[in-house]
């Protein structure tokens, strides 16, 4: 079964052809990074505004690298939710347009359930014969992934296909959400977990250099972990507001170190970061370093906990975050005494895609599902949880 993938949800613009639920014959993604970068995070109409100009040169691209004709289209498939409504309208119009002009089968997909399917994706393989329950490489349920990402961190139980069981989720800011909103704090750019991810590996390779061990030099800076003992929950805004104070005392330490030539307009959190980097490159490496480590300590140790309780033989990451070398690091220390495989997408397929979109719609259509045209955009989708 060859899928057409189409992905709106936020501020990226993807096409993708999969075959099987697993195989790339193509993914196209334009990115808005440069666009929202001035903004320091998504504007939400300026995104729906770029997906409109953008979506038709995607799909194009699409079936040229993969070399395929519309003949050869098995099913369409879109997101759905969660997302920007306006984003979300977009690719999903466009899904069920194509559909409906094609006689093709349509399903939406869950934008969360897509990030745990891009587990399935395979890369530089030929195609081999599979069916919707197993082809060697798979994940094997039953697994627990670690949903995390911009707008979501969640820890959760996959017994088989479209079978979810909710353990934790965040209290308040998503583990994306708080590093976006700390490398403002810094001044470091957006999207924040790359920016924060680089600077804290420019600071640790500094010390690695100064034969410094850096666990002794994070003890500089003491920053909190909500724990929230007998749960699977994730806070961040607690971390969040310590960075937020760390920043502060480093600029009034320096108040000669201002910066100057921005307009009124400009966040304060901005200046602040911006002065605070001044300071020293090493100083704001180290705040970063040690954030991200208070981040990845939280979501490393709860899911070994998970992986032990419901013993499972593999955890897979999902989501933008799992990106983060990091966390993936810290994964394989904390469950490799327990023998618990850790897997997780290229990094190309952690963030939004729309292979890790026909992947999902792969294994709803096996299992004969199929959306009408009326189905409508849904922001605050989340998956379909079991009741425990």
């Amino acid at each position: 079964m060859l899928v057409l993938g189409i992905e709106s949800s936020c501020d990226e613009t993807g096409a993708a052809l999969i075959q099987d639920g697993r195989y790339l014959l193509s993914n196209v993604v334009a990115s808005q990074i440069e666009v929202h970068n001035r903004y320091g995070g998504v504007v939400p109409e300026v995104a729906s505004r770029q997906q409109l100009s953008a979506i038709i040169p995607v799909l194009e691209t699409a079936f040229a690298q993969a070399g395929c004709q519309w003949e050869d289209v098995d099913a369409i498939a879109a997101t759905y939710g969660p997302g920007l409504a306006g984003s979300l309208l977009v690719g999903l119009t466009v899904g069920k347009s194509l559909a409906l002009a094609r006689n093709l089968p349509f399903v939406g997909v869950n934008h969360l359930e897509a990030h745990i399917y891009a587990n399935w994706l395979r890369q530089n393989e030929q195609p081999r014969e599979a069916d919707m329950n197993w082809c060697e490489g798979d994940p094997e349920f039953p697994l627990i992934c670690l949903v995390v990402s911009g707008a979501h961190s969640e820890l959760v139980l996959v017994r088989d296909h479209g079978q979810y069981e909710l353990l934790g989720q965040t209290r308040d800011d998503a583990a994306g959400e708080a590093f976006d909103k700390v490398a403002r704090i810094l001044g470091l750019g957006y999207p924040g977990g790359p920016a924060i991810q680089h600077a804290a590996q420019q600071a640790e390779d500094a010390l690695q250099r100064q034969n410094k061990p850096i666990k002794q030099a994070r003890k500089a800076y003491l920053l909190p972990r909500a724990w929230l003992r007998g749960t699977y929950d994730f806070s961040f805004s607690g971390l969040k507001t310590a960075m937020l104070h760390l920043a502060e005392g480093a600029t009034q330490l320096a108040p000669e170190q201002r910066s100057t030539g921005h307009s009124g307009q400009v966040s304060r959190y901005v200046r602040m970061g911006e002065q605070s980097a001044q300071g020293g490159a090493l100083d704001v490496g180290l705040l970063a370093s040690s954030f991200q480590e208070a981040i990845v300590d939280v979501l490393a140790v709860k899911t070994r906990q998970a992986a032990q309780e419901y013993k499972v033989k593999q955890v897979l990451l999902a989501g933008g975050v799992a990106a983060n070398a990091s966390l993936r690091e810290r994964l394989r220390r904390e469950l490799a005494p327990l023998h618990v495989q850790v897997s997780y997408p290229p990094i190309e397929f952690c963030t939004d895609n729309a292979a890790m979109i026909g992947s999902a719609a792969y294994f709803h259509l096996k299992g004969g599902e199929r959306h009408d045209f009326d189905l409508d955009v849904q922001p605050g989708l989340s998956l379909p949880f079991a009741q425990r």
